[in-house]
C-alpha cells in the first residue's frame, strides 16, 4: 500500500489536483544529471526493514513551492501534510533543504519518491528510489527424520529476505568438512551411519546475522559387536565378561552358556545391560563356570553374536578365535600317533 494517499475530502482532493497541475507532476520528468539550474535530490536510499528513511531535497532561494510525492500521491506540500500515514513526518523545510522521514519502514514503502519544486514559474522534479532490505527468515524446514541405512533422504530449507538470502547446508559432525550443499535442497542417496546426526541450514544476505535451523537425521542399522574379550579368572575370584555393540535403535542383549540362557537373578551371576554394552558378572567363580559363553545383540533390523570364554589359570587362550585349550602335551598327540604308525 505504501505511504501514499490523500485525505478523502472533496475540497482537499480538488486542491491536490490543483497542486499537481501547478507542479506539472505527470509520471515525473527527472532532472538531467548535469542540470545546474536545479539541485538534485539525494541518491537512492537503502534502509533495513523497521528503520527510518530520510529523504532530502536540496533547494535554494529561487524555490517558491515544494512538495514530496510517493508515486502520484502527495505526502507533504510545504509544511502541510497530505498523507494519512502517521509514520511520515516533516524533518526540514528551510531555504536550503526540504526533507521528510518515513519511520518504521516496511517493504511496501519501497519505490520511487519525487521531490517537486516550483521555481520562476517552471516546475522541476527529482526522483529518489527507496530500497528496503529485509533480514533473512527461514519459513519452512524439514522435520527430523529417521531412515534405515542405505535409504535416500531429501531435506528442504526455504527462506525469505531482501535481497534473496543464500542458503547452505552443513553436517554438524567432527568429520564433516565444509558445506554439503549450497542450495535450499539437500539430497543424500545411499545414506550411511556415518552421515547420521544434525544438519544445519543457514540463510544469509548480509542484512543481518545469518539465521540457522537444524534437522536431526537418525540412521538405523543392525547391531555389530565392536568389542568382546575372553577372560581368565582363578576359582573363588570375581570374573567379568563384557560385550559391546553399536546399533540404532540400541541393541538388546542376551547371554547363553551352551544352549541355556542366563537371566538376571540367577545364583552367583549378574546380567547388566546398557545401551551399548552388556556385562556378565560372576561373584565367586567356580570350575562349573568355566566355558564358552555367547553374547547375542539384536534390534528390529537384525542380530549378531560372539563367543567369549571364561577360563581358569593354566589355560592357554587364543584371543583371536575365541577358543581356549589346556596347557601340556595335548598339542603333540598327532605327532606321536604318526611316529607309532611309521614304526609298525
Amino acid at each position: 500500500m505504501g505511504v501514499g494517499g490523500c485525505l478523502v475530502v472533496p475540497w482537499r482532493c480538488l486542491v491536490v489536483l490543483c497542486l499537481r497541475l501547478l507542479f506539472l507532476v505527470p509520471a515525473g520528468v527527472p532532472v538531467r544529471s548535469g542540470d545546474a539550474t536545479f539541485p538534485k535530490a539525494m541518491d537512492n536510499v537503502t534502509v533495513r526493514q523497521g528503520e527510518s528513511a530520510t529523504l532530502r531535497c536540496s533547494v535554494d532561494n529561487r524555490v517558491t513551492r515544494v512538495a514530496w510525492l510517493n508515486r502520484s500521491s502527495i505526502l507533504y506540500a510545504g509544511n502541510d501534510k497530505w498523507c494519512l500515514d502517521p509514520r511520515v513526518v516533516l524533518l526540514s523545510n528551510t531555504k536550503t533543504e526540504y526533507s521528510i522521514q518515513i519511520q518504521d519502514v516496511d517493504v511496501y514503502d519501497e519505490g520511487p519518491y519525487t521531490c517537486s519544486v516550483q521555481t520562476d514559474n517552471h516546475p522541476k522534479t527529482s526522483r529518489v528510489h527507496l530500497i528496503v532490505q529485509v533480514s533473512p527468515k527461514i519459513v519452512e524446514i524439514s522435520s527430523d527424520i529417521s531412515i534405515n541405512e542405505g535409504g535416500n533422504i531429501s531435506l528442504t530449507c526455504i527462506a525469505t529476505g531482501r535481497p534473496d538470502p543464500t542458503i547452505t547446508w552443513r553436517h554438524i559432525s567432527p568429520k564433516a568438512v565444509g558445506f554439503v550443499s549450497e542450495d535450499e535442497y539437500l539430497e543424500i542417496t545411499g545414506i550411511t551411519r556415518e552421515q547420521s546426526g544434525e544438519y544445519e541450514c543457514s540463510a544469509s544476505n548480509d542484512v543481518a546475522a545469518p539465521v540457522v535451523r537444524r534437522v536431526k537425521v537418525t540412521v538405523n542399522y543392525p547391531p555389530y559387536i565392536s568389542d568382546a574379550k575372553s577372560t581368565g579368572v582363578p576359582v573363588g575370584q570375581k570374573g567379568i565378561l563384557q560385550c559391546e555393540a553399536s546399533a540404532v535403535p540400541a541393541a538388546e542383549f542376551q547371554w547363553y552358556k551352551d544352549d541355556k540362557r542366563l537371566v538376571e537373578g540367577q545364583k552367583g551371576v549378574k546380567v547388566e545391560s546398557k545401551a551399548f554394552f552388556s556385562r556378565l558378572t560372576f561373584f565367586n567363580v567356580s570350575e562349573q563356570d568355566y566355558g564358552n559363553y555367547t553374547c547375542v545383540a539384536s534390534n528390529k533390523l537384525g542380530n549378531t553374536n560372539v563367543s567369549i570364554i571364561l577360563y581358569g589359570p593354566g589355560a592357554v587362550h587364543d584371543g583371536n578365535n575365541g577358543t581356549s585349550r589346556r596347557a601340556g602335551c595335548i598339542g603333540l598327540l598327532p605327532l606321536l600317533l604318526l611316529h607309532l604308525l611309521l614304526k609298525f
